[in-house]
């Protein structure tokens, strides 16, 4: 059986992620992950904690807004883990102007219940690419 209130807190802090995002908000940002949270990125050696993760956001925000869109195609909960799958669009806009980098694909993500029975991130496998005009027609 589903448990719609889970899958809605879920989509809930993936819905928070993206709003946090656009706005550079690192902080609204970082209770929505674990402590030990790991992201896996194409091409790259996993980016692992908190705080490598505030570290590059921070960074970015001065120079960059990331403006992301996602679509959840879907939410599965048992226990105290979950694991989302979405469609995540992501554009790079240079602050200082200059072309915009759009990079398009699916995420894999898994949550985990924390003691106080909120959901964060703890695992997240991005599988985004470059998108270029043609895939953009298509």
């Amino acid at each position: 059986m589903v448990n719609t209130n889970d899958e809605q807190a879920i989509r809930g802090v993936i819905a928070r992620w993206l709003e946090a995002t656009r706005q550079g908000d690192v902080a609204a940002i970082l209770p929505l992950m674990t402590e030990d949270v790991v992201f896996l990125l194409p091409g790259q050696a996993p980016m692992t904690g908190r705080d490598s993760f505030a570290e590059g956001m921070r960074r970015m925000a001065h120079t960059h807004r990331v403006m992301p869109d996602s679509v959840v195609e879907e939410v599965v909960v048992s226990g105290d883990l979950a694991y989302s799958r979405t469609r995540l669009e992501i554009r790079v806009e240079p602050l200082g102007g200059g072309v915009a980098v759009r990079r398009a694909g699916h995420t894999l993500s898994v949550f985990r219940r924390n003691g106080a029975g909120q959901w964060q991130l703890a695992r997240d496998a991005n599988l985004l690419a470059p998108v270029t005009d043609a895939m953009s027609d298509g």
